[in-house]
């Protein structure tokens, strides 16, 4: 007897199967139905959790094992995980697709494709895993962490495998991941962010590079800016929402969230004159590049503070993109947009702002982030602790 019941994975409504089969064996089947779990949504998954079951039985009792089960010695390896893909795609956000698509598709496919041809899943082998990620990193010089990226993806397709009954175990459980770098920005110091405001005043970069400078804001945050969020009575900017892009099937679409990326990322911070005086300037001439194009110009986004002259919202690979050609343009020391972030944590350290505060700053979940992140702003209390004690030594 098939035995089911309905589970709620990644807010997707998935069906979750058992039976023994002829040789008394424990069987489970997982299977995403797509459907959204939303009110209302339920009894359509019912549905289809019931059609199945009865579908499994009719198999079963035909001597035949379950559909996808039938496939396990005849299935090729990428040919899975082409269909894992097709079935993330209704199950995940569009950004976390996207990545899973960039990853699988052009990465992980092209080379087992190319070293493994006509690979089976069921012969794929903890070492093909394993040379697969020493062949990033030794010959595309890859970083380790985009390698354990690719992990968590392979990984996650083949656990998928082993539940539904086509694997007897998960090889990537037997993969030694590689270790995890730690990277150490060198974020520019109060002067050279004088000199940085100063250069770019005027580009299309400037607001990017202010809020990214003084609030700490991360790029997604910068351009989903929305004006109902600035508060010019009460002087306060609220960080709400946020633009991403994803690349799906080819075509590049930007992903508008009116949430932060977590709970903590939700904050409101104060309106100080100087970036008060820009927005109102940004919104003036907002107002009159309207009026000047016509119906040239985008309605799309008018709820959004940073667009362009025609209306159209400013894109967040551009900010990631121009902001180093513009550096080494202005014979500024290359850092990397998400580098002001950094300078911004550094600064309020060194300005005596304790790191609870500089963690409600910018947006972190936990104290540790902003902790660990910023490992190099203890060395400083270091040399003074230092320094208290060491009359005590010259004595």
């Amino acid at each position: 007897m098939v035995a089911g019941h309905l589970r709620n994975r990644n807010s997707i409504w998935y069906l979750s199967m058992s039976y023994t089969d002829a040789h008394g064996k424990k069987k489970s089947v997982l299977r995403s139905t797509g459907i959204p779990v939303e009110k209302g949504n339920k009894k359509k998954a019912e549905k289809l959790l019931l059609e199945a079951r009865q579908e499994l039985q009719k198999q079963l009792d035909r001597g035949d094992p379950d559909t996808l089960a039938m496939q396990k010695g005849t299935i090729m390896f990428t040919a899975f995980l082409s269909d894992w893909l097709d079935m993330m795609r209704s199950s995940v956000e569009v950004t976390t697709f996207s990545a899973y698509q960039t990853s699988v598709k052009k990465k992980i496919i092209p080379y087992f494709d190319e070293n493994y041809p006509k690979l089976r899943l069921v012969d794929l082998t903890p070492k093909m895993i394993q040379d697969y990620y020493t062949y990033e990193i030794n010959v595309n010089h890859l970083t380790t962490n985009t390698v354990i990226h690719r992990h968590a993806n392979i990984r996650k397709a083949l656990q998928y495998a082993f539940q539904i009954g086509l694997l007897d175990f998960n090889p990537a459980d037997r993969v030694s991941r590689p270790k995890k770098n730690t990277f150490e920005s060198e974020p520019y110091n109060r002067k050279e962010l004088e000199v940085l405001f100063e250069k770019v005043r005027g580009n299309p970069l400037e607001f990017g590079v202010i809020m990214a400078a003084f609030y700490g804001l991360r790029r997604e945050e910068v351009v989903g800016l929305k004006w109902n969020a600035v508060d010019f009575e009460n002087k306060t900017i609220a960080i709400k929402s946020v633009v991403t892009a994803a690349n799906v099937d080819g075509k590049q679409i930007l992903v508008k969230k009116n949430t932060a990326k977590t709970k903590s990322s939700l904050r409101t911070l104060p309106l100080v004159p100087p970036i008060e005086e820009l927005l109102l300037k940004m919104k003036k001439a907002q107002e009159a590049f309207k009026d000047l194009c016509g119906n040239s110009y985008s309605k799309e986004y008018l709820e959004y503070v940073y667009v362009n002259q025609l209306g159209q919202l400013m894109k967040p690979e551009y900010l990631t993109t121009h902001f180093p050609v513009f550096l080494e343009k202005n014979g500024l020391r290359r850092i990397r947009f998400h580098d002001l972030r950094h300078s911004c944590a550094t600064l309020l350290y060194h300005e005596g702002v304790p790191l609870k505060d500089i963690q409600m700053w910018l947006g972190h979940s936990d104290i540790s982030t902003t902790s660990n992140i910023y490992t190099h702003l203890d060395f400083d209390s270091k040399i003074n602790s230092a320094n208290a004690i060491l009359g005590v030594l010259n004595g």
